[in-house]
């Protein structure tokens, strides 16, 4: 019995600390959390912890398709039909770093997005040529594999490679 109370009150701890299962650690594929939908290329929202959040995926960045202040711009909208292409209905794995932090200036959640344990959405999306890598923080966790990405990708005239001036 004094184990079971232990562990309660070490789990009320981390509740009141503002640790909650799900978010804030860094490095690790946390979830499955269900795709509510597609917000854009880039964007997604997620229910994690019964709470529908939305993410933004690190280190690439998307044609825009619904900025209020910015037109639609050369593959955008086939940018944002692949990423629902990938993600509806599915369940997906967040993965956060330290170097870009948990959220961004307008509250998005920052993550790599994992649609198994070895395929990461962020990543498909640059080798497919739907987006290019975007460094918005240097020496993120996986700059180099998404630049590496896009170096495929150039080369091989991928999306918006050949498709946009």
């Amino acid at each position: 019995m004094r184990g079971c109370r232990a562990v309660a009150v070490g789990l009320v701890a981390l509740l009141a600390a503002g640790c909650s299962p799900g978010s804030g650690e860094t490095g690790v594929q946390q979830g499955p959390y269900p795709v509510v939908r597609t917000v854009d290329g880039d964007t997604i929202r997620v229910m994690r912890d019964g709470q529908e959040i939305v993410v933004r995926l690190i280190g690439i960045n998307t044609p825009e398709t619904v900025a209020p202040d910015r037109p639609v711009e050369c593959f955008g909208p086939e940018a944002s039909e692949r990423t629902q292409q990938l993600v509806t209905g599915q369940k997906v794995w967040l993965e956060y770093d330290d170097v870009t932090g948990e959220t961004d200036k307008y509250d998005r959640t920052l993550a790599y997005v994992w649609l198994t344990p070895d395929q990461m959405l962020n990543e498909e999306l640059v080798r497919e040529g739907y987006a290019e890598e975007r460094t918005y923080q240097e020496g993120y966790r996986h700059q180099d594999r998404l630049r590496d990405a896009q170096e495929a990708a150039e080369g091989a005239g991928a999306g918006l490679w050949s498709a946009c001036p």
